[in-house]
C-alpha cells in the first residue's frame, strides 16, 4: 500500500451506559445498575487518548463523536473537563464538527444549554418514533411528548445544527403512521434526518422473540412514500439512511463513510489508523466493558490491535464508499486505501457487466455509482468484493 497523503481524521467516543436496554440494540451499551464512576471512566478516556497521540502526532480532528450507549447521560462537567483535556492534546480543525447522541427521555433545556456551553455544536437525537404506541413497543424511555419537548429545549439552548433519528416498519405499523413520523419530523426542519428501517439483529431481546412487524414488501413500500417526503422537503438522500438539507451532511459520518481515519476512545471503541506515508492502516478494539476497559487503561494494556490486510482493506472500503446515494470518485479509493484500481478492475467489470453499478465522467474523473439495481441488491455488490 501506498499513501500520498494523511487522511481525514475524527475522533469517536462511547458512553456505554443506558438507563435500560432496548430490545432490537446489538450495540455495546449496559443498563445501569448502580451510579456511574463517571470521573474514572473520563480518565481511562484520557489516558487511552495521551498514548495513541504518536501515531496520529501533527494532524488535526476534523469531527468528534459521542456515541453510545446514551452519552446524554454524561455530566455538563464531565463533557467540559474531557472536551479541554482533548482540546489541549489534539489539533483541533477550524470548523470541527462535535456531535453528541441524546436520548429525549434524559435531557431538558438546562442540560442541553450546558452541552453548548462545553462545546457540543451538533446533536443527534434518538426520536424513532412519535407514537406513543411504537415507543412502548421499542422499549424506549421517552414519550412522544418528550420528544416534542426535547427538540422544542434543544432549538431554545442554541443548536442550530441537530439530526433527528427515525425508524420505520416497526411493531404493527401502517403506512400512515410511518408518514406520520416522517411529516412530524420535517415539522422541525432539522438540517439532518436518519431513516432507517428497524432490523432483528442477532444476540438481542427482538431475535429471540420477535415481534410483528410489516412485511419486506410492506417496507419497501414505507421506504419509498417516506423518501418522497423527504425529497420533497428539499432533502438531499446522500447515504442509505442519511439525508440532509443543502450542506448539512454529517461530516463524522462521511468521513465513515469515505473511509477516512479515526480514533476510537471507550469501552468496545474500535479505530482506524493509516500510518503515511509508510502504507499500513491498523485497527484498534478496546474492552467491552466499561469495567474492563478501565481496568485496562489502568494497566497500560492497548487493548486489541491488528494490521489490515489488502483485502480487508479493499472489502472495507467498499462496504462504506457503497452506501453513498451520489456514488464516489474512484480515485478515492487510490487515496484511502493505497492500493491501485487494478486491484479492483475484474470485480468492476463484471458488476458492470451485470448492470449493477456504471462508471460514468464527473468533472474530469471517473465516477462508481450503483445502479437502481445495484441500490436493491446492496448486500450482493459489497459481497463482491469479499477475498475467495
Amino acid at each position: 500500500m501506498n499513501f500520498t497523503q494523511p487522511l481525514p481524521l475524527s475522533l469517536y467516543v462511547h458512553y456505554p451506559w443506558c438507563v435500560q436496554k432496548c430490545p432490537y440494540c446489538d450495540f455495546n451499551s449496559h443498563t445501569l445498575k448502580k451510579e456511574i464512576d463517571e470521573a474514572a471512566y473520563i480518565n481511562a478516556l484520557i489516558t487511552q487518548l495521551e498514548r495513541i497521540l504518536p501515531q496520529i502526532w501533527g494532524r488535526q480532528i476534523q469531527s468528534i463523536f459521542f456515541g453510545g450507549g446514551t452519552p446524554s447521560l454524561i455530566s455538563e462537567e464531565g463533557l467540559n473537563r474531557f472536551l479541554s483535556q482533548a482540546r489541549a492534546l489534539l489539533g483541533f480543525g477550524p470548523n470541527i464538527e462535535i456531535t453528541l447522541e441524546a436520548n429525549p427521555g434524559t435531557v431538558d433545556f438546562e442540560k442541553f444549554a450546558g452541552f453548548y456551553q462545553a462545546g457540543i455544536n451538533r446533536l443527534s437525537m434518538g426520536i424513532q418514533s412519535f407514537d406513543d404506541e411504537k415507543l412502548v413497543a421499542l422499549g424506549r424511555i421517552h414519550s412522544s411528548d418528550e420528544a416534542h419537548k426535547a427538540i422544542q429545549a434543544a432549538k431554545s439552548a442554541g443548536f442550530t445544527n441537530f439530526n433527528l433519528d427515525l425508524m420505520f416498519a416497526l411493531p404493527n405499523q401502517s403506512l400512515e403512521q410511518a408518514i406520520a413520523d416522517v411529516e412530524q419530523a420535517i415539522g422541525y426542519q432539522p438540517p439532518h434526518l436518519s431513516h432507517y428501517q428497524l432490523t432483528l439483529e442477532p444476540n438481542t431481546p427482538f431475535y429471540k422473540n420477535p415481534p410483528v412487524l410489516p412485511n419486506d414488501d410492506q417496507a419497501w413500500e414505507f421506504q419509498q412514500a417516506c423518501q418522497q417526503i423527504i425529497g420533497n422537503a428539499g432533502y438531499q438522500h446522500y447515504e442509505v439512511s442519511a439525508y440532509a438539507q443543502k450542506g448539512r451532511q454529517s461530516v463524522h459520518n462521511l468521513n465513515y463513510w469515505q473511509f477516512g481515519d479515526y480514533i476510537g476512545l471507550g469501552a468496545g471503541a474500535h479505530g482506524k489508523i493509516t500510518m503515511a506515508p509508510e502504507g499500513r492502516i491498523f485497527r484498534t478494539q478496546m474492552p467491552a466493558s466499561p469495567g474492563g476497559y478501565i481496568e485496562a487503561m489502568k494497566q497500560y494494556d492497548a487493548g486489541r490491535t491488528h494490521w489490515l490486510e489488502k483485502e480487508d482493506a479493499i472489502f472495507e472500503f467498499m462496504l462504506n464508499a457503497l452506501r453513498l446515494q451520489q456514488g464516489f470518485d474512484l480515485g478515492l479509493f487510490e487515496l484511502r486505501t493505497g492500493l491501485s484500481l487494478t486491484e479492483i478492475t475484474p470485480v468492476l467489470e463484471s458488476l458492470i457487466e451485470q448492470k449493477l453499478i456504471e462508471i460514468l465522467p464527473q468533472n474530469d474523473t471517473d465516477w462508481l455509482k450503483l445502479t437502481a439495481k445495484g441500490q436493491q441488491y446492496l448486500n450482493d455488490v459489497v459481497s463482491a468484493f469479499l477475498a475467495e
